[in-house]
């Protein structure tokens, strides 16, 4: 992490998972509540909700009706109350097919150092639930980067070099052998950690701890 930070936060997430949508829009308010804009290193490691997702995609309903044996509007109602109660309209019945999102993953990894990566890891996000669109089609990922200042043509080539798909399914296996089972993950300047979507009030104590922390290891350096 460069000096001209403050703090950084790693976030371990994917595009394809709501929660993680909505942890990131708790982040960002967070982020604008204490006027840090643009003032932290936030990273995004690659994760894979399900490795196993067909190339072509499948049903939505039907997959989360085989993994949790039941109809998923108990769950949809959860999240669209919860990320309404953070200002977030979500309507999970807008996104029908799941797809694999190696594509998109190796997008956020091209922007790895940029200060675009989080930008694009939020925009996937919106483009796949917000707007029910295909964010493993070419296209998609290319109107994307390119909304955020990366060439046309080194997207399109990025996500098409099979090594890119692989080393962004390594970087995934890698989070879950330390212990990533499920995303968000957030950590904090490596001073701590949470899982899943917290509340807002927890991102607000969480960037305050951490600035706090990183003032007292400077002092004490």
């Amino acid at each position: 992490m460069g000096s001209e930070f403050p703090g950084q936060i790693v976030i371990f997430d994917d595009p394809v998972c709501p929660w993680c949508l909505l942890g990131l829009h708790r982040l960002d308010r967070a982020i604008e509540r204490a006027g840090l804009q643009n003032q932290l290193d936030i990273v995004h490691q690659a994760f894979l909700l399900d490795p196993s997702t067909p190339a072509e995609g499948e049903d939505v309903v039907e997959m989360l009706e085989r993994k949790y044996g039941r109809k998923p509007d108990e769950m949809w109602d959860r999240i669209e109350g919860e990320a309404r109660s953070s200002g977030l309209e979500l309507d999970m019945r807008k996104q029908t097919w799941r797809v694999p999102s190696q594509k998109a993953q190796v997008l956020i990894q091209l922007a790895r150092g940029l200060t675009v990566q989080h930008a694009i890891a939020v925009d996937l996000g919106h483009a796949c639930y917000l707007e029910g669109r295909d964010i493993s089609d070419d296209d998609v990922l290319v109107e994307i980067g390119t909304r955020h200042g990366l060439a046309e043509e080194v997207v399109r080539t990025a996500i098409g070099v099979p090594e890119n798909l692989q080393a962004v399914e390594k970087m995934a296996q890698e989070a879950v052998a330390i212990g990533v089972s499920a995303v968000p993950v957030f950590l904090f300047d490596q001073h701590f950690s949470a899982n899943g979507a917290q509340p807002d009030a927890f991102f607000d104590a969480a960037l305050k701890k951490m600035l706090e922390m990183g003032e007292e290891g400077a002092k004490s350096a």
